[in-house]
């Protein structure tokens, strides 16, 4: 069965890690494209109700889903929610996360358990309620991977690895769907380092203040990524040439890549600049009292860390537009060709120096009587014996 997809302008939306950074970014572009509904779950109920007020301020209906994701009973409800508010959902976006920061061995087991419960089994669950409700009338699950589902980066070893887990998860999911014959497509999306709160939220066990390696990304350029897939079926999206390209280093010069990230990986994963202690450390959820969840201070898309991230990727943008890209590409490659092959052109070669003319009467060799051979030329050949000499004579 194919898959079925509808506008976003028609869908109702879910997504996890609503309430900061790129769940966040992501909520305003759905919004802003006028989404039927959006169901926006988080564990900071404050910061969450504010963004749903805000974004229903327009033509779309948000509502708030307090809602830890490594508990499946919380995922359970918010897609009862979604089911009781808007009769359904059509794309399910499974974005919460949690890091750490560290060497292996500083970081307790516990804290390791805790980073997969909510990267990984919120990802498994909440895809499997999802795809539960979207067999039959079709959708899209969206699950947010990163470039480090590709590449391990030293010092975040448990991110990596559950980041690997959720792209193994989700290419095994795919496949399963679709030998199923249920339309749903399933997309995975592989930010590289992103300006988001995300250092701020990690926590650390470094002796600095965390920070993510350059180059860094502005969210709104996952965001973007998401809501293409909403609409247009693709199995990966990556943003974010800078880590593209570790990851694809990686596959063919793996032991360069391990010492260029032995080298530099605490000095490009750490800052003297001061971060915002309020929103320091969500690993777990600081307070429950009753149904409100209070997680640490929230609501922002990015980082307070200086300098700009780059608003542009031009990856995401070839992904997005692949026959335009090709397209463009073939037309550079044309122009660059009748480049390098003008010099050897008929229009362009160089001009040749002109040759002599043939002479009309070639010389010819003539036997005379003695056996000796002599050169004779044809007729109207000028000789060029002096006055003084005689015409020779044959010698006997």
């Amino acid at each position: 069965m194919p898959v079925r997809q509808k506008p976003v302008e028609e869908q109702v939306v879910v997504i996890t890690g609503a309430s900061s950074g790129i769940g966040l970014a992501t909520a305003h572009l759905f919004a802003s494209r006028g989404a039927k509904g959006l169901v926006l779950a988080a564990r900071n109920e404050e910061a969450l109700r504010k963004v749903a007020d805000e974004l229903s301020r327009g033509g779309t209906r948000a509502i708030a889903v307090p809602a830890d994701v490594s508990r499946r009973e919380d995922l359970e409800r918010i897609a009862k929610t979604a089911i009781d508010t808007f009769g359904g959902f059509d794309t399910w976006v499974n974005d919460a996360a949690v890091a750490l920061y560290g060497p292996l061995d500083k970081i307790p087991i516990e804290d390791q358990r805790q980073l997969f419960e909510v990267n990984y089994w919120g990802v498994v669950n909440g895809s499997m309620i999802a795809a539960e409700h979207l067999r039959n009338r079709g959708g899209t699950i969206i699950n947010v991977g990163s470039v480090l589902s590709e590449r391990t980066m030293i010092l975040q070893t448990q991110y990596s690895a559950s980041k690997h887990a959720v792209k193994a998860f989700t290419d095994g999911l795919r496949m399963e769907l679709e030998e199923q014959g249920a339309p749903i497509a399933i997309t995975l999306i592989k930010p590289s380092s992103i300006d988001t709160p995300y250092v701020e939220h990690a926590r650390n066990y470094l002796d600095k203040e965390a920070a993510v390696p350059p180059p860094t990304y502005d969210p709104h350029l996952v965001a973007k990524a998401i809501v293409f897939a909403a609409e247009h079926h693709r199995r990966e999206l990556t943003i974010g040439f800078g880590g593209w390209v570790i990851g694809a280093m990686g596959k063919v010069a793996p032991r360069m890549v391990d010492k260029a990230m032995e080298w530099t990986g605490y000095s490009s994963q750490t800052t003297n600049q001061s971060e915002r202690r309020q929103m320091r450390d969500n690993l777990y959820r600081a307070r429950e009292d009753g149904d409100l969840y209070r997680a640490r201070e929230d609501g922002d898309m990015y980082s307070s860390l200086p300098g700009e991230p780059r608003k542009t990727s031009l990856l995401l943008e070839a992904q997005l537009h692949p026959f335009a890209t090709a397209a463009v590409l073939a037309g550079i490659g044309a122009a660059v060709a009748s480049l390098l092959l003008a010099p050897f052109t008929t229009t362009g070669r160089r001009p040749s120096h002109a040759k002599r003319p043939t002479p009309r009467y070639q010389p010819t060799m003539r036997r005379t009587g003695n056996g000796h051979d002599k050169r004779t030329m044809g007729p109207g050949h000028i000789s060029q014996r002096g006055a003084s000499e005689g015409r020779p004579q044959p010698r006997h």
